[in-house]
């Protein structure tokens, strides 16, 4: 059976349904229906009558014929064929339908990134801002001029910029200085995030850059501010993949349609922040793009003291506070950080103030206002007469913070923060937060505990050995004093003479003569940041890491100065430059010798080194400007051994005075050629002596059943002289009599000179 048309079907079973039951000839075909929109009417056959099904009174369907072919000009009973719509038409709308509705979606989507947003100028001022005046002047003159005036470039017939690129470390005020310059003046701001523009649909990310700038065009005068630009614009030589290439393509040809003939002589100023200026690709950084970059860098000591004093001023401080003593001992301190500052020691003072409440030395007075009362969880009443309970208010109750406690927290020991939350249920009154202020010692416990974020990686903690802990050496330690301690303290000293620039110091000598122990206490002294550096863990066995680690290591110290590099082991890292020495171990040497004296300024970076072989070091190093100042740490002679026994033995339990000079004797006679890690070795080992002579006892105790064994063995453990003579014929020294010619030789070589050793004759002496 053969059957063509929408409702030749339908037509057919109508037939078969009429009470005439005639016979409908299939093989009739009747003339198919126009498929446009608006389908003619097909003729009805006189001879077919069309059945219309209706529901029956039991509820069954029944099928309705009329008697005659009248009856088919009647709507009510009998509806045509060919009003049906066809099945075709309704795919087709049905289909065309959910088109419409994805194209919708994907124009919402298209357009939504760019448009529907509010693009009101930030509240942000520059007011608000610190510490950063030349970036403001200079970015007045680079955008607010061409904004505000665009009338002097027209008439002049002088190109206006039309991009600038900030660049500068996290934190240091990039995104906060473009919504200030936009709030400042008042002119539409659209801010977007670089990787907010990437899509994973092929061209979807062309087509929302395209929109942004086009939305920019139809808001000028604007500001348009991408933040995080490197995310989209890296270089296309070394791109992974083709569609960051053509990200980068179209990023370049919205930038040349900014030109102000293309958009009726509107500007529109494109500012972008990036903390890698280096990936950004060189055709974005040419003239008619970003035609000027701005570097905000770290800022130095009185940026600090000026972005303190802006974040202060809506603090409620008390007494008198002293910004530069602040700015100084904040060393790499960005604005992010100084601000995490400020929070910080609100945070601390607020943990005093309760503190203060509990102990009573901070009295907060009664409120006068009456105390509202609130009905918590199964009608039970925190606080106010029992006769106020039913007291029933309208407006919104005000909840007491001491509700939020539970019984058994309440009932436990309860610390300051709970008695203040029981004392005072409700908010304080003007009068009750007129004691409650942030003080200046609140910010010097703050510093301790905040962490600038130049220093989360890479940096050691000030080390914990002072001046008290390093015994003799005084030619030593005066010499580094002046050195590394001084410049830091007072640098506007140093600079009233003409120094500006630190000088290097090498320690070299004989192992364990306190070389590093020395370096710890002028970190701890100066209270610098400080980088240890061992010798040999800057090496990389891939080509170039090895420069690049002594290169982050300068910048990081730059970045957070005055700091303190110290460089243990040198010999390891820069030998000597000749024929046997591989050409990666020559590159690291030539990078150090530039970070030193290169065309980078090092200026409060101080570098301190410490070898056991000086004649291995690249004599390069210890010219002028480099490690310009060599202290031999010889080993020490019996005075020196007997102050260094004595700092040791602080904490050792000798008993008596007698006993402490006899110790002192031993080490004056007995320990010729010893070193101070020699020293503390016998000291140590004179305590496990006595130790193990103890235990002993205490062993025979503990057979003999006496219970108070323990108390007695640890008032009577002591160390003893007998103990002392026994680990000075167990330890010998470590510099043998040798290597003690040997160091005597080398320091002739360096030309005679005294303990702090001079630059006359150190090369020649080197070279040899």
């Amino acid at each position: 059976m053969d059957l063509s048309g929408p409702n030749a079907l339908n037509r057919s079973m109508q037939g078969l349904w009429s009470s005439h039951r005639r016979k409908v000839n299939l093989n009739t075909i009747p003339p198919p229906l126009s498929t446009s929109a608006s389908p003619a009417p097909t003729p009805v056959n006189e001879d077919v009558l069309v059945a219309t099904v209706q529901p029956g009174a039991n509820g069954d369907m029944e099928v309705a014929v009329p008697e005659s072919s009248s009856a088919l000009s009647k709507p009510a009973d009998v509806q045509p064929a060919s009003d049906a719509p066809p099945t075709s038409n309704k795919r087709k709308t049905r289909s065309s339908r959910a088109a419409g509705d994805e194209s919708n979606k994907r124009t919402k989507l298209n357009s939504g990134s760019v448009a529907g947003k509010d693009y009101s100028p930030p509240s942000t001022r520059l007011s608000d801002l610190g510490g950063i005046s030349g970036c403001v002047e200079k970015m007045l003159e680079l955008v607010a001029m061409p904004i505000c005036h665009p009338e002097v470039y027209l008439y002049t017939g002088v190109q206006p910029p039309r991009g600038v690129l900030l660049h500068g470390p996290p934190g240091c005020g990039k995104t906060m200085l473009a919504h200030a310059m936009a709030g400042e003046l008042g002119v539409p701001f659209i801010s977007i995030s670089a990787p907010s523009i990437v899509s994973g649909m092929s061209g979807e990310s062309e087509k929302t850059l395209r929109d942004t700038f086009e939305e920019a065009k139809r808001l000028a005068p604007c500001l348009l501010f991408i933040d995080e630009i490197d995310a989209i614009t890296p270089k296309r030589e070394s791109a992974q993949r083709e569609m960051e290439r053509r990200i980068v393509a179209q990023f370049l040809t919205c930038m040349d349609d900014m030109s102000w003939d293309k958009t009726d002589n509107k500007p529109v100023m494109v500012v972008g922040a990036t903390n890698r200026p280096d990936s950004l690709d060189a055709a974005l950084r040419r003239a008619g793009r970003f035609d000027h970059e701005i570097a905000m860098g770290v800022p130095d000591e009185e940026a600090r003291a000026q972005i303190l004093r802006v974040l202060c001023a809506k603090l409620r401080l008390e007494g008198a506070y002293d910004f530069s003593a602040l700015a100084k001992a904040t060393p790499g301190y960005v604005g992010a950080d100084l601000a995490a500052l400020t929070g910080a020691a609100g945070i601390i003072a607020v943990k005093r103030i309760f503190q203060e409440l509990s102990n009573g030395t901070l009295v907060i007075p009664d409120s006068e206002a009456p105390v509202v009362d609130s009905t918590v969880g199964d009608g039970m009443v925190i606080d106010g007469p029992p006769e106020s309970q039913n007291d029933v208010t309208t407006s919104k109750p005000h909840v007491p913070f001491s509700s939020l406690l539970s019984a058994s927290l309440s009932s436990a020991a309860a610390s300051s923060i709970i008695h203040f939350l029981q004392a005072h249920p409700n908010p304080l009154t003007e009068e009750q937060l007129s004691p409650i202020c942030i003080t200046h010692a609140d910010f010097l416990q703050a510093l301790k505990e905040v962490q600038p974020s130049s220093k989360r990686e890479g940096f050691a903690t000030i080390p914990d050995v002072t001046w008290a802990e390093v015994g003799a050496l005084h030619g030593i330690r005066e010499e580094l004093h002046m050195a590394i301690v001084q410049p830091i303290k007072r640098p506007e000293l140093f600079r009233a003479v003409g120094i500006e620039a630190g000088c290097g110091v090498l320690m070299w000598g004989p192992p364990g003569c306190g070389k590093t122990l020395l370096a710890k206490a002028v970190a701890n002294e100066s209270r610098a940041n400080f980088i240890s550096v061992k010798g040999p863990e800057l090496l990389n066995k891939y080509v170039g890491e090895s420069e690049r680690a002594v290169r982050q290591v300068f910048s990081r110290a730059r970045a957070s100065s005055p700091c303190v590099v110290f460089f243990d082991e040198l010999d390891a890292l820069v030998p000597r430059r000749d024929e046997a020495l591989s050409e990666s171990s020559a590159r690291v040497v030539n990078t150090l010798l530039t970070e030193l004296d290169g065309l980078d300024s090092r200026k409060g970076v101080y570098v301190l080194a410490a070898t056991n072989r000086p004649d291995m070091i690249d004599p390069a190093m210890c010219r002028p400007g480099r490690l310009d100042k060599l202290l031999y740490v010889d080993l020490p002679s019996a005075d020196e051994r007997v102050e260094i026994i004595r700092t040791v033995t602080r904490k050792v339990p000798l008993g008596s005075d007698s006993v402490r000079g006899e110790v002192e004797e031993i080490v004056r006679e007995r320990c010729e050629g010893y070193s101070g890690a020699d020293l503390a070795a016998i000291v140590r080992e004179a305590g496990v002596i006595a130790l193990r002579r103890t235990l002993g006892k205490l062993e025979e105790l503990e057979q003999g059943q006496d219970h108070g064994f323990l108390q007695e063995g640890n008032a009577q453990l002591l160390v003893e002289v007998s103990d002392f003579v026994q680990a000075v014929d167990k330890i010998g020294p470590s510099v043998s009599t040798a290597q003690q010619r040997r160091y005597a030789a080398l320091r002739n070589r360096y030309a005679g000179l005294p303990v702090a050793g001079g630059s006359k004759g150190k090369d020649d002496s080197l070279q040899q």
